[in-house]
């Protein structure tokens, strides 16, 4: 079975305890392929953090850290708390010693004797032992001790630092604090503490709210920042259909609901990770999304910095498709992407459909307007004019233009991608010529076709 394999069946395993979750198991996916953060807008009740918990119990060895955040979350409770005892000079704290194996077999030698002491006589020797066994371990203590720096050491366990899966929910309830810390971590993955910053492992934040902060609210506006670095999105709704809902009714009182059958190691997500990077974005791809970029652009922001991160997660889709290189409809599942508010939603998917289900098509609709247009302009300036000097002059121009869209459609013609993309630059062709035509049958002109008068010029 091939690591795309694995992963589909790991998604399809996840889909058969939720209803009507696709897209949010598939975004789940897409995050951790890509290393993005994904955030989840929905009514409490809507099986969010299950997803995610059911989708992180199929990867064998990943740490996952969970935490409802509210006002009174502070940062220890994310990140960790300092070890005093590391402040305390001489002192060398017991995570030091972890690798230690000196300091380990000292240690299980007083553990043992003091295992058996209880069997043992209550003689001066006994106690004896017991202070030369301890003398030892402590000794090694002081002399390690003296060669450690007093430095702060920061308990990490079962924390961020140490967690390859976060789940934060109600992340707009964060205080400042944690705020600042959670900014450094989403965007860096390292967080900062006592004056030295840490890498952490994580591969994917997944942050969930039931409502998107008001950001024109002074107060608000600070988390703004904080949403920015959630660069996917998904809507969650109640479960719509009566037969979905039955069916998970089923499953839970069938004892069955939840059972795991299908899981991925860690060292193979990794190895997903750098198959998605290496699939093909051909240039193409990168001109259609352009046209989506100034598309979008009509009516919400979309920074340069956010379009120059696009193609990570078309490729994560096209990885999943089973394609080798990202192709136009791959480009779909940025609808998670893109929007900023819910309202948003509709016009982005929208303009991601018309643009990129028949790509070929909307650039063939936009040459035969300007075509029209010039026509347009041809047949003005020709029933303005009395005398044939003005419409020679009109017919040079509409040549010129009609001319320039020719080259544009030869260049379409020669980058087509299938039989249906040939059938509509063909089209366009067609259309050029019948305009042209038509403009030279209105004043009498001899007709000839676009190839000859491109190649005249």
């Amino acid at each position: 079975m091939s690591l795309r394999d694995k992963m589909l069946a790991v998604m399809a395993d996840v889909n058969a305890s939720v209803a009507e979750r696709e897209e949010l198991v598939e975004l789940i996916a897409i995050a951790l392929l890509t290393r993005k953060n994904l955030f989840i807008l929905g009514d409490p009740g809507q099986a969010k953090s299950y997803a995610i918990n059911a989708f992180r119990s199929r990867i064998t060895g990943a740490k996952q850290f969970e935490r409802l955040l509210s006002k009174q979350t502070d940062e220890e409770q994310l990140f960790g708390r300092l070890d005093l005892s590391s402040l305390i000079p001489g002192s060398v704290p017991e995570s030091a010693f972890e690798g230690d194996g000196i300091y380990q077999n000292l240690r299980f030698d007083l553990q043992s004797f003091l295992n058996g002491l209880p069997q043992m006589k209550n003689e001066a020797a006994t106690f004896e032992r017991l202070a030369a066994i301890s003398g030892k371990l402590d000794a090694y203590r002081k002399a390690v001790a003296a060669l450690h720096p007093c430095e702060p050491v920061v308990q990490t366990a079962g924390k961020i630092p140490e967690a390859d899966i976060v789940f934060l929910d109600e992340i707009f309830k964060c205080n400042d604090g944690v705020l600042n810390a959670l900014l450094t971590a989403l965007n860096e993955r390292k967080y900062t503490n006592e004056g030295r910053t840490y890498p952490i492992p994580t591969i994917s934040f997944f942050a969930a709210s039931n409502e998107i902060p008001n950001f024109n609210d002074p107060e608000e506006k600070i988390l703004s920042a904080l949403y920015d670095r959630l660069e996917l999105k998904v809507v969650t709704e109640n479960i719509s259909e009566k037969a979905h809902r039955l069916a998970i009714l089923k499953d839970k009182l069938g004892g069955s609901f939840g059972a795991v059958h299908a899981t991925i190691s860690l060292e193979e997500l990794r190895t997903m990770q750098q198959e998605v990077a290496a699939i093909q974005v051909p240039d193409s791809i990168h001109d259609l999304m352009d046209d989506v970029l100034c598309a979008l652009r009509t009516q919400i922001p979309v920074s340069d910095r956010k379009f120059l991160s696009y193609f990570s997660i078309a490729q994560a889709k096209a990885w999943l498709e089973g394609h080798t290189e990202v192709t136009s409809t791959d480009l779909l599942v940025l609808r998670n992407y893109f929007w900023q508010q819910p309202s948003d939603r509709e016009f982005v998917t929208g303009t991601l459909e018309r643009l990129c289900v028949n790509p070929m098509q909307e650039k063939v609709n936009d040459l035969l307007a300007m075509a029209q247009d010039a026509k347009d302009g041809f047949d003005s300036a020709c029933g303005a004019a009395e005398n044939v000097r003005t419409k020679q002059a009109a017919l040079r121009k509409f040549r010129g233009e009609l001319v320039r869209l020719y080259q544009m459609q030869t260049e379409m013609a020669a980058n087509v991608a299938s039989n249906s993309e040939k059938a509509l630059t063909d089209g366009l062709l067609s259309e050029l010529e019948r305009i042209s035509k038509a403009a030279h049958e209105a004043i009498g002109f001899t007709y000839m076709p676009l190839e000859q008068l491109a190649a005249l010029q």
